[in-house]
């Protein structure tokens, strides 16, 4: 039994279902996960609250958040420092400031293609928050990220699975851009691959967009259209990576990586084909 513990500290386009991905219809037996979310905050005083889960004993931990050298997020790794414990974030991307996680012994899987969104009173209201997540989430479903953090997390699993634990447990350590991604969608048409990647750089880049709306701009109409740009780039990301299925689809090669009971990754391409 691989009991996996989650720490949602604020909010991601993945933390949407990040803990979901390891048993996609509830059927999958020898895994157990549990959530602790701190819901759109992950500052220091939620970072202190998420000790009281460790109490659960999970076999390690993901801790998943936006801008993971914030105050909040580093906080909170001070508390699982010594379990295993994966990184899951945007950031950060300087290859000094990975290999310092590494060398606290966290894993890492930093995602420059989760968009950071265009959070200002002036633009963003709930209902635009949602669609923006809505919008991510399509590029990270398709696109190849979602299986990533799937084959990886599975991985871990099926370590503990062997017996293994603690410190002798290999976590994984990757810069996911969109070039690394895309190899994880399984795309059989090239077409549909070329729309995919623009799907990720197009994500990749919403954040450069939205980052000085967010931190550096003052003048309303500053702010207001530029993270309204920022959005539009995401709609459109959605669209590409809707398109890049659409192709599969027609040519009947959408590829499927569905859980069995015991939780083997099975594949499958045809849609009336059985997975094995």
């Amino acid at each position: 039994m691989a009991k996996i513990g989650f720490i949602k500290l604020g909010n991601l386009g993945m933390s949407q279902v990040i803990d979901l991905v390891q048993d996609e219809i509830a059927a999958r037996e020898g895994i157990s996960v549990r959530v602790f979310g701190t819901g759109p905050k992950m500052g220091k005083a939620e970072a202190a609250e998420t000790e009281a889960f460790k109490e659960w004993g999970a076999d390690f931990y993901v801790m998943i958040s936006p801008n993971s050298s914030a105050p909040g997020p580093t906080a909170a790794r001070e508390l699982y420092k010594d379990v295993p414990c994966i990184v899951i974030s945007d950031g950060p991307t300087k290859k000094d400031d990975r290999q310092a996680l590494e060398d606290a012994g966290f894993g890492y899987i930093v995602m420059t293609v989760d968009p950071l969104i265009g959070a200002k009173t002036e633009f963003l209201d709930a209902v635009e928050m949602a669609s923006f997540n809505s919008d991510a989430m399509k590029v990270l479903s398709t696109c190849g990220v979602v299986r990533m953090i799937q084959e990886e997390l599975d991985a871990v699993a099926a370590q503990v699975d062997e017996g293994k634990s603690g410190k002798d447990l290999e976590l994984p350590h990757i810069l996911a851009k969109p070039e690394k991604c895309i190899e994880r969608a399984g795309f059989n048409n090239p077409y549909a691959k070329a729309k995919a990647l623009a799907a990720l750089h197009m994500a990749d880049k919403v954040a450069q967009i939205n980052f000085p709306a967010c931190f550096m701009m003052k003048e309303i109409e500053q702010v207001t259209l530029t993270t309204a740009t920022g959005h539009e780039m995401m709609r459109a990301a959605a669209q590409l990576a809707i398109d890049a299925r659409e192709i599969e689809k027609a040519n009947d090669s959408v590829f499927r990586k569905p859980h069995s009971k015991k939780g083997v990754q099975m594949t499958k391409t045809a849609l009336y084909e059985k997975p094995q």
